[in-house]
Order: structure tokens, then C-alpha cells, then sequence
């Protein structure tokens, strides 16, 4: 899944993407309008959210999202670093509240503890029979034996396993891959995810007609890595 980013500031907001990119998918919206189309049509692991916003406060969007049920866990990333802001936009309902300027790689630590809790573990490790993934190291085992794999498999695999029993469609994993910074072409899903397979077990991928993959919680039948390619086909 992606995380989403609320910044209207077109240098920051730039410079966040990339300092982001190698740990997380980003949406990148700078308005609350945008904001609140992108979190009823899109599935996010959280959401770094900016106060001033050109039509609004995103207090005001922090507020209705909690109204309406939304626990999508959210960082308020503002100027405002004052005592009673801070407090308004704990109270309000964020999870973290940092103050600018802020160094990128707090945000990403940040980000990264966000995405251990939301996953319901301060050391998670993510199981499919008898391969083990740790998103917080982002190392993966076969049968206890290290996975090597490339960056681009490792992304394939982050964004299935965080994501194990639902389906995710091609365009998120096409977004993942883009986010890495070398041409997506129209077959490179299927090419990683065929090449992921031979070495984690064709049955740990299920492909959804139409809709995308998934990674069930156990698989439907243990056998060996493929041998063969499959590009094309998966």
C-alpha cells in the first residue's frame, strides 16, 4: 500500500517524495479537495498531513476522517510548533505531530514505526507456510534460509506481504516499482512477480483474474520454486 502526502508546498512536498521513495509508495495531493477524493478511491498505510493547505486546514480534514470512523493513522507535518497546536492536532486525532524544518530521515524512522504499529507488532514478522518476511529489516527466509532477492522483487514482495489476504491490484505494484526510479514498461509486473515466484514458490503468489495477486495466509499447497520463466503469464 501507498502512503499518502497532504503539501501544498511544491519543493518540500518534492523533496519528501524522493526522501520517502525507498521505503514507501507516495500519493502526493495538495489540497484538502484532493486529499478527500484520494482517501474514498485509495487504500493507504498512513497519511502525513500539512495544516495550511490553500482551501482549508487539514485539522479540518483530520477531524472529519475521525468523525466518520476513519483510524487511518496519521503524522501532522506543520510549521506550527507551538505548544496548543501541537496539543489541537493530537487532540484532534493524529497518531505523531512533527514540526518543520525536520530532517528526512526522522520522517521516514517515523513512518516506519507508524507502519510496525499498524501491523500490530513492534518486530512483525509476516509468515506464508515456510517463507518469513520482517518488513522492519526487509528481510525475507525460505524454510530458514536467507531470500536474496533484487530491489524490485523485494518491493513486489513488501507490498504482498503487507498487504497478505488482500488483493492488490497491478497499478499499485506498477506505482511501487516506478517509485524505485527505472522505467516501468507494461509487462514489468508480470515479469517481477513471475521472477519473486521462482524463488518463494508459485503457490505463495495467487493471481485474481482482473483484479491483481495476493498472498494467502498459508498456501494452498507446498511445492517447489518454479524452474521455468513464466513472463507473460503470470
Amino acid at each position: 500500500m501507498s502512503v499518502l502526502l497532504v503539501e501544498d508546498d511544491r519543493m518540500l512536498g518534492s523533496a519528501i517524495v524522493d526522501g520517502l521513495a525507498r521505503h514507501f509508495a507516495v500519493d502526493w495531493v495538495r489540497s484538502l479537495g484532493d486529499a478527500e477524493v484520494a482517501l474514498r478511491t485509495g487504500a493507504y498505510e498512513f497519511m502525513i498531513l500539512d495544516l495550511g493547505l490553500p482551501d482549508g486546514s487539514g485539522l479540518d480534514l483530520l477531524r472529519a476522517e475521525r468523525r466518520r470512523g476513519n483510524q487511518l493513522p496519521i503524522i501532522i507535518l506543520t510549521a506550527r510548533g507551538q505548544l496548543e497546536d501541537r496539543l489541537a492536532g493530537l487532540n484532534s486525532g493524529a497518531d505523531d505531530y512533527l514540526v518543520k524544518p525536520f530532517d528526512l530521515d526522522e520522517l521516514v524512522a517515523r513512518g516506519e514505526a507508524m507502519r510496525r504499529r499498524l501491523r500490530g507488532s513492534a518486530s512483525p514478522v509476516i509468515t506464508c507456510g515456510a517463507l518469513a518476511y520482517e518488513p522492519a529489516t526487509r528481510t525475507a527466509t525460505l524454510d530458514g534460509q536467507p531470500l536474496h532477492l533484487s530491489a524490485r522483487e523485494l518491493a513486489v514482495l513488501d507490498e504482498l506481504m503487507a498487504a497478505q489476504g488482500r488483493v492488490i491490484g497491478k497499478d499499485r505494484i506498477e506505482a511501487r516499482l516506478y517509485d524505485l526510479g527505472s522505467e516501468v514498461e507494461s509487462n514489468t509486473v508480470e515479469v517481477y512477480v513471475s521472477r519473486l515466484r521462482r524463488k518463494i514458490g508459485r503457490e505463495r503468489i495467487v493471481t485474481v483474474r482482473g483484479l491483481g495477486y495476493t498472498v494467502p495466509r498459508e498456501p494452498a499447497r507446498q511445492a517447489a520454486p518454479e524452474a521455468g520463466p513464466e513472463a507473460g503469464r503470470a
